[in-house]
């Protein structure tokens, strides 16, 4: 590829967007070319998908497809219209003049007429020993209680959800339909959510609060069996038993 060479399309991301994007783009003979990610937190391949075990909720997949299944035959379709990928990350990027100019993790530079970003979001992980190992093999970690708390394996659990804003009321709110219980696992002593969404949870029979507590382990070989916790004014710790997190 010479210095002078612009592709048409770049696509930023592999998630259901950046494969969508990279199926029109290749049929309307724009020759796409997709940076995929290099599997790093930031910008795994897939997208978020990638720690799903089972979507229900996709149109066309009577019995479900899992996460990992779909971005694979996401990515087939793209690649059948000639679509190129790249394994690499976009460090870098220049929008400021044409054609756009894109720094990759190897320090490959590609100007383009057309940058697609689709690098979606990021869960925000504790980064613990045991989780990302549990969270990619379906055993009982997800950053997404929509898509995965109806599922089987966590139906009935004692579930446990880290965090004190609206979002994580949320969730844990959300859970309290499948679980037979849900642990709420807080820093501090009060929660940081709107008035609105802390008494609805406070309000939940079927909620536990832990304050004052971070996770420093989830426990378990193949499937979640535990957390070992720290208590942030005492220092000390504790296990408690759950079936998901």
């Amino acid at each position: 590829m010479s210095d002078n060479h612009i592709e048409n399309l770049v696509i930023i991301g592999s998630g259901p967007a950046g494969w969508t994007a990279a199926i029109y783009g290749a049929r309307a003979n724009l020759n796409p070319l997709v940076y995929e990610g290099a599997g790093s937190r930031t910008m795994i391949p897939g997208g978020q998908l990638m720690f799903t075990t089972d979507v229900e909720n996709y149109p066309g997949f009577a019995d479900g497809i899992g996460g990992i299944e779909m971005m694979m035959e996401f990515k087939k379709q793209a690649m059948r219209f000639d679509t190129r990928v790249v394994t690499e990350d976009i460090v870098q990027v220049d929008f400021s003049d044409r054609p756009f100019e894109l720094k990759s993790s190897t320090g490959t530079v590609v100007r383009a007429r057309t940058v697609v970003l689709a690098t979606g979001a990021n869960a925000r992980w504790l980064g613990v020993p045991g989780e990302e190992r549990l969270a990619q093999s379906g055993g009982g970690v997800s950053a997404c209680a929509v898509c995965d708390g109806a599922l089987p394996v966590f139906r009935g659990q004692v579930l446990a959800v880290v965090g004190g804003g609206d979002s994580a009321m949320e969730e844990a709110l959300y859970l309290t339909k499948f679980a037979s219980e849900v642990l709420l696992i807080h820093r501090r002593d009060e929660l940081r959510a709107s008035q609105i969404m802390q008494e609805r949870a406070l309000a939940s029979e079927k909620m536990t609060f832990l304050w004052n507590s971070v996770v420093e382990e989830v426990l378990g070989d193949e499937v979640i069996a535990g957390l070992r916790l720290r208590d942030t004014v005492t220092g000390e710790g504790r296990e408690v038993v759950v079936g998901g997190m």
